[in-house]
């Protein structure tokens, strides 16, 4: 049985064991040891949550390539649908559920009072320390941490909230907007895309006070949807859809105008070889945002993907997608190099942090 390392109220240790239940893969849930950590960096590279001990003498971390290894030893009930169009744009929506909601989940839990005494008095039962400490000190570390690192360093700030919080509302309408026709986001059974929309909609937002509210009453459907990931192993099996259709459209306008929007800057920047970068999202001015070597390699990753397709294929996306940045995914303008994963080590040997001091 396989050991995972993180948290129940972790953004992307819910999204493996979402996927895990799915595929009814035996796992026991640890916190992390934190007083290990140089273990931890010998095993994987950066002590950020998921990571999974395959108690073989393998080590896993980074939740994508571990759902996709994984789907190598356990083929039953693909997350990848077989049309590649389709298969796209399961990548699609899980990188922007993985990454661009991540901003909006942090302030969601960090900026508002209630949420963020109740966390912090999760998470410091969850946690080890290397040094033995009162528990309100603990706490009180940890609330410092999170609000600086995870809100204020990611451009929160009295400009920028209501953009942040707008992408939040944005997320369920576009999920609404599906989830009216289909029980899961690219058909009758989870895909990729819904796993990744997991990691911010089950642990955070469905979980967190204010954005628990805000689902219940404005997008029940979602709210549904969640708790039908979280008992996905019951599902029968399904079908994919087999073409993209007009419940998608508001919630892949979204993903264009924001989650493309912050790769291309980042990408930009960290080709610079800049310290931070800035960015316009939808008429919103985000500066001296941290740079990240990880969506460099996500950017890469998307148009990896992308260019692996027919052109017949890559013609049906290019139409499906006449938004602002979309082009980004198939344009001929190069990008930075991150230089990460060239040998396709992951989900095994060592992982980056996504930015800074990692992710919880």
């Amino acid at each position: 049985m396989m050991k995972v390392y993180g948290s129940r109220v972790s953004y992307y240790t819910g999204k493996l064991e979402a996927y895990l239940r799915y595929k009814n893969i035996p796992y026991s849930l640890h916190g992390m040891p934190y007083e290990q950590a140089d273990m931890l960096k010998e095993k994987v590279g950066s002590v950020q949550m998921p990571i999974v001990d395959r108690e073989d003498g393998r080590w896993m971390s980074d939740s994508t390539p571990i759902l996709l290894e994984l789907e190598k030893e356990h083929p039953q009930s693909p997350i990848l649908p077989d049309n590649p169009v389709i298969a796209f744009i399961a990548h699609l929506i899980e990188d922007y559920g993985d990454e661009w909601l991540w901003r909006s989940a942090m302030h969601y839990r960090w900026s508002f009072p209630y949420g963020r005494e109740l966390l912090s008095n999760i998470l410091v039962d969850e946690i080890s320390t290397p040094v033995p400490m009162p528990r309100f000190i603990v706490r009180r570390m940890i609330r410092r941490r999170q609000i600086r690192f995870f809100t204020t360093r990611d451009g929160v700030n009295a400009g920028t909230r209501g953009h942040v919080e707008q992408g939040y509302i944005n997320a369920l309408k576009g999920m609404t907007s599906i989830l009216e026709h289909r029980p899961f986001l690219l058909g009758d059974r989870p895909s990729l895309a819904d796993f990744g929309m997991t990691a911010p909609m089950f642990r955070h937002f469905s979980q967190d006070p204010e954005p628990a509210e805000i689902m219940r009453t404005e997008a029940p459907l979602v709210y549904d949807w969640v708790a039908r990931m979280w008992r996905a192993q019951s599902v029968p099996s399904g079908s994919f859809i087999d073409a993209l259709d007009a419940p998608l459209t508001p919630l892949l306008r979204e993903i264009c105008e924001t989650h493309l929007a912050q790769l291309a800057a980042n990408g930009v920047a960290f080709s610079r070889n800049e310290k931070s970068f800035e960015m316009t999202v939808q008429g919103c001015r985000y500066t001296n945002l941290p740079i990240s070597r990880y969506r460099v390699y996500c950017l890469e990753q998307l148009r990896k993907t992308f260019n692996a397709l027919s052109p017949d294929h890559q013609s049906v996306i290019k139409q499906a997608l006449p938004f602002e940045h979309a082009e980004l995914l198939w344009s001929d303008q190069p990008i930075a190099k991150s230089d990460y994963n060239i040998d396709g080590h992951l989900p095994y040997g060592h992982a980056i942090n996504v930015y800074g001091e990692g992710t919880p």
